[in-house]
């Protein structure tokens, strides 16, 4: 678990890094269009502070991957990416042109959903196969 705990960790850090400086540029490449609206510029900034925050939760409980707050944070990233796959992918389903970047963030959201349920119920069956 501490491996995917620091490649999402790694992975968030340069998406809310990108959002907290460039939002417009970051929104143009997944969705095809920038952030026109200083109200959608600053939605999408506080975004990327959301990504940070989820960024230094995964590289600081990578320390303690065993820990039953480590098997949250990585809860709390099936729900983020699962989250982020479904609404990406209905996003270019929806808008036409899209940008280069939306179907590959689609698959890299999709990928870590896998990573992070199979992380957790490969915990779980250790967890149960622990004599008493």
């Amino acid at each position: 678990m501490r491996r995917l705990l620091i490649v999402t960790a790694l992975l968030e850090l340069g998406a809310g890094a990108a959002l907290l400086a460039l939002p417009s540029r970051t929104v143009l490449l997944l969705l095809g269009e920038p952030l026109d609206a200083p109200a959608a510029v600053a939605v999408g900034r506080v975004g990327g502070s959301a990504l940070l925050a989820l960024a230094v939760a995964c590289w600081l409980a990578s320390y303690d991957a065993q820990s039953c707050a480590a098997r949250g944070v990585v809860s709390a990233m099936v729900l983020y990416n699962l989250g982020a796959t479904l609404v990406l992918g209905l996003a270019g389903t929806r808008l036409q042109p899209v940008g280069i970047g939306l179907w590959p963030a689609v698959a890299l959201h999709a990928a870590m959903t896998v990573w992070c349920v199979a992380a957790l119920l490969r915990k779980s069956s250790q967890v149960i196969a622990k004599p008493i």
